[in-house]
Order: C-alpha cells, then sequence, then structure tokens
C-alpha cells in the first residue's frame, strides 16, 4: 500500500498507462479498445447512460479532483497558502505559467480556427511533476520544494477554474441550484463523521456524493467540477482522513486508467507538414511556455516584498520550476478532450502534442533537477569543509 502512495510511483503508473495505450491503439487489437472505450453503460432505472470513457473521464476523475480539493483547502487552512503572503509568489508564477503558453498556443494557432485550445498547454500535473522531484531532486531545500508544491496546487485551482467557466455550455441554472444544495448538504453532514453516527453518515455522504455529480453532469458543467466542490465543502479533518484512504486507488487506478483511456489514440499517417495548427501550438506551448512564463513570474514574484522575507531561490531553482510545469499530463489530457470534442481527428492529434510536450518536459526537467541537487549538495560539502577549516 505504501508503494501507492508514493510520488514515484504515482508518476511511473501514469507514463506506463499513457505509453501502453498509445502502442495498443496503434496494435491490431487498437480498433477493439477504441470501440470498448465507447461502450455505453446505463445505471439500470436512472437517466444516467454514459461511454467507459465517460465514466472515465467525467466520473473517476471527479474523484481526483475531490481529493485534489481536500488538499487545496488544507493548505489554504493551515498549509503553505493560509495567508495572502505565502501565496503570492506562488499565484504570480502560476499566472505567468497559463498566460504565456495561451499566448504561445494563440500565436501558432491565430487563424486556423482552433484558437479555443488554448487552456491545453496552461495545466500542470502536480503528481507527475511531484514524481520526478522524488526521483531526481535529492538534495534539493524545502523552500523550493514547498513553492513548486503550491504553484502545482494553484495552477489546478486556474485549471478548475478553466473548466468550469469555459467548457460550460448552456447551463441549467435549476439544476445547478439543486447540485448547491447537495454540495451544502455533503459539507454539513461531514461534521458528524466523528459521532456515534459515523457509519450511516458516510453513507448518507456518499449517496450525497452522487446525486450531486449527476446533477453537476446533467446540469452542463463538466461533473469534475462536482469533486471539487464537494472536496471543499467537507470539514478538514475528515477530508485529510478520506484522502489518505483513497490516494492508492487514485494513484494506481484512477489516474493510470485516465492516462490509458485519454492516450489509446491511433497517430495519425500524415506527414509531419499535414498536423493540424494546434499539435504544434500544444508540442511548443507546454515545454517551452511553461517554462518562460513560470520562470518570468516566480523571478518577478522574488522581487517582491522585504529582501529578508523573500525566498532564497536560484534563477535555475525558478526555471526548474518551469520545467516540471510542463508536464501537463492529466488536466491536459482531460482538457484537450473537452476542447476539441467536435473533432476528434484534431483531438487525437492534441494528444498527440500534450504526450509529446509533457514528455520533453519530463527529460527538461528530469535534468535540471538533477543538476540542481548536484549543485545543493556541492554547496553543502563546501560549507562543511569551510566549517572544518575553522575549526
Amino acid at each position: 500500500m505504501s508503494l501507492l502512495r508514493s510520488e514515484r510511483a504515482a508518476a511511473a503508473f501514469l507514463l506506463t498507462a499513457a505509453v501502453l495505450a498509445l502502442v495498443l491503439a496503434n496494435s491490431p487489437v487498437g480498433p477493439g479498445l477504441l470501440e470498448l472505450r465507447d461502450v455505453h453503460l446505463g445505471i439500470p432505472g436512472t437517466p444516467v447512460d454514459l461511454s467507459i470513457g465517460h465514466w472515465v473521464s467525467d466520473g473517476l476523475l471527479a474523484v481526483f479532483f475531490f481529493l485534489a480539493a481536500v488538499e487545496l483547502k488544507n493548505e489554504l487552512t493551515v498549509g503553505q497558502l493560509n495567508s495572502v503572503a505565502k501565496a503570492v509568489r506562488p499565484a504570480i508564477a502560476a499566472v505567468g505559467g497559463v498566460i504565456a503558453p495561451a499566448l504561445i498556443y494563440l500565436a501558432v494557432t491565430a487563424g486556423s480556427g482552433y484558437e479555443r485550445g488554448w487552456p491545453i498547454p496552461t495545466a500542470t500535473d502536480i503528481a507527475f511533476a511531484l514524481g520526478i522531484l522524488a526521483v531526481f531532486g535529492s538534495g534539493i531545500p524545502s523552500r523550493l520544494r514547498i513553492f513548486i508544491l503550491a504553484l502545482a496546487i494553484l495552477d489546478d485551482i486556474i485549471a478548475i477554474v478553466i473548466i468550469a467557466v469555459f467548457f460550460t455550455s448552456d447551463p441549467s441554472i435549476p439544476l445547478m441550484l439543486l447540485a448547491a444544495v447537495g454540495v451544502a448538504l455533503f459539507g454539513l453532514a461531514s461534521r458528524f463523521l466523528d459521532g456515534r453516527w459515523r457509519v450511516p453518515v458516510a453513507i448518507a455522504m456518499v449517496i450525497l456524493a452522487l446525486v450531486t455529480w449527476w446533477l453537476v453532469y446533467a446540469s452542463g458543467v463538466h461533473a469534475t467540477i462536482a469533486g471539487v466542490a464537494l472536496g471543499l465543502a467537507m470539514r478538514r479533518v475528515p477530508g485529510l482522513r478520506v484522502r489518505h484512504a483513497l490516494e492508492p486507488v487514485t494513484n494506481g487506478f484512477i489516474l493510470p486508467v485516465f492516462a490509458f483511456a485519454a492516450a489509446l489514440v491511433v497517430i495519425p499517417d500524415v506527414g509531419i507538414d499535414e498536423l493540424a495548427a494546434p499539435f504544434w501550438g500544444i508540442a511548443i506551448a507546454l515545454p517551452v511556455g511553461k517554462m518562460v512564463g513560470i520562470g518570468f513570474g516566480a523571478w518577478i514574484a522574488s522581487r517582491i516584498g522585504p529582501r529578508e522575507a523573500r525566498p532564497n531561490i536560484t534563477l535555475w531553482g525558478l526555471l526548474t520550476a518551469g520545467a516540471l510545469g510542463g508536464i501537463g499530463f492529466t488536466v491536459s489530457l482531460l482538457m484537450n478532450e473537452l476542447a476539441f470534442a467536435s473533432t476528434p481527428e484534431v483531438a487525437d492529434e492534441g494528444t498527440l502534442a500534450v504526450l509529446l510536450g509533457s514528455g520533453i518536459s519530463i527529460v527538461v526537467a528530469s535534468l535540471m533537477v538533477l543538476r540542481l541537487g548536484a549543485s545543493y549538495r556541492g554547496m553543502r560539502r563546501l560549507r562543511a569543509r569551510i566549517r572544518e577549516a575553522r575549526y
């Protein structure tokens, strides 16, 4: 079980699932897997009827967003983002990491008719970024790890807002209000989880969560927003317990299954010059835009406030944070599905671009993290020698 809680394992499972899906989709079993993904599974006696692919992206992924919201609430209340002073620097870097990739994408796709895909390269996969840090980041100081964690969490907030605002069409206000009631009741019920009625309360909360999820889905808002709302509404302490219990399920099943389903793409038999503009926009904006945007934003943020209160992070450290931010993966794949839902052929190229851009970022970030860790370890050894020489 401890393996499934590991950041390294989570990143490995994600990458393995995506590569396996890409290989299988382009093998003789590919057509069968693609047909299986489109098979509809309904719940008898209810209006719920989704394809397996949508059960994964709208259902399972809502659990991932629920756990992300629980972690976010903890950070906002007692963690690294519990004050304006703590949150402002990674927030500026996160905003820079959204603006730069979006501008690069829009510049590449200008006039193509596919400008709506600009949100795709703005996301960061927090599980993958922290996994790279865990694998290659020996010696990196805690202040940089905390900065990257806060940056990734804030990046997730922006992604959630983008999904809610830009990928919602003709929402049903009555259903949204009913969903809001469900969220409120869910949050109220979470206050009674520590009493003697915790088992029936927990059962009632599961039912409330499922009903709320369906109301959000039926309202026209992307169903993952239900997970976010429920996670933020839940009381912090029981929420952290639920997060701890479900973390192995998320790392070992939900995220790999989503990565597999999203990366189940047939590589188009076209020349490089025939690839659509979104492919190039995403493939360039993820590794380049994120590094430039986050690096520049973090540099500006590091100059804010009294000198003694500024985080002592080198320029290379800031650029490393930007390289890690270029690993879009999970949320970028989701946004790609949403942005190009009406043009499957472009969505397939977008998926390949997300994998390519994220892959470049993985390699670059791994090398930069290795060098950064070696640099900090060397500095510590030098300080130790100086102290020994003095005494």
